[in-house]
């Protein structure tokens, strides 16, 4: 039941990725409110059947307009939500032409201390979707001549990318987050803030109320 869900939620559905990604981590020893929680998301799948990802050919994101297809992305963190293992929650997702493209809901490897060192987390493993995205769209002719833009709600994390200064809060973070300052630098990567009211990434995080959700999936290009 859970390989059948994430298969579609890779495939077409990122409005379920939040809630696959927390049911897939008692696979191996589920529960029945564990199935309950499988069989809620199928009905949810089948009382919203007719959404399907759509694309236009030019592009608004609020203060950024573009004809030719660009490369944006959201990146997010919901700070220790996981209550067995205190871990963070990391949420990304990327638009071209309008409609979502690429997607991740996905517990972080290792305990973060701090809420902008949970979003920090994040906006590495959105950087390095970012490059792969960017090195692809090279290949079939559409070659991003400007940095691609990662919207943020955090305004620590995003000082702390631009700023490689070291300093107690942020020192003991793994240097492998750290390779997001060189792609800022050679003008790859550019990080803007976001409220995060206006946070769509959001929805990848954590579950939502109703009303907030239905606006975050409906943003993310999910239409009848």
């Amino acid at each position: 039941m859970i390989g059948s869900l994430m298969y579609l939620m890779i495939g077409t559905r990122p409005d379920i990725a939040a809630a696959v990604s927390i049911i897939s981590q008692f696979a191996s020893n589920p529960t029945i409110l564990h199935h309950q929680a499988a069989k809620r998301i199928i009905r949810y799948i089948k009382g919203t059947i007719n959404l399907k990802l759509n694309y236009e050919e030019k592009l608004n994101y609020g203060d950024v307009r573009e004809r030719e297809p660009m490369l944006i992305g959201y990146s997010d963190a919901n700070w220790g939500n996981d209550v067995n293992t205190r871990r963070s929650t990391t949420g990304y997702i990327f638009y071209l032409s309008g409609g979502a493209i690429s997607w991740s809901s996905k517990r972080q490897a290792t305990v973060a201390l701090s809420s902008t060192e949970a979003e920090y987390m994040a906006l590495t493993q959105a950087t390095k979707e970012a490059i792969w995205l960017r090195g692809l769209l090279a290949e079939l002719n559409y070659t991003q001549e400007r940095a691609t833009t990662l919207f943020e709600d955090n305004q620590s994390a995003i000082a702390l990318a631009k700023n490689p200064v070291h300093h107690a809060r942020s020192k003991h973070i793994d240097i492998q987050h750290h390779f997001i300052r060189e792609k800022i630098e050679s003008n790859e990567i550019e990080i803007s803030y976001k409220s995060t009211d206006d946070m769509i990434a959001d929805a990848l995080t954590k579950p939502l109320a109703r009303p907030r959700f239905a606006k975050l999936i409906d943003e993310m290009g999910l239409h009848d």
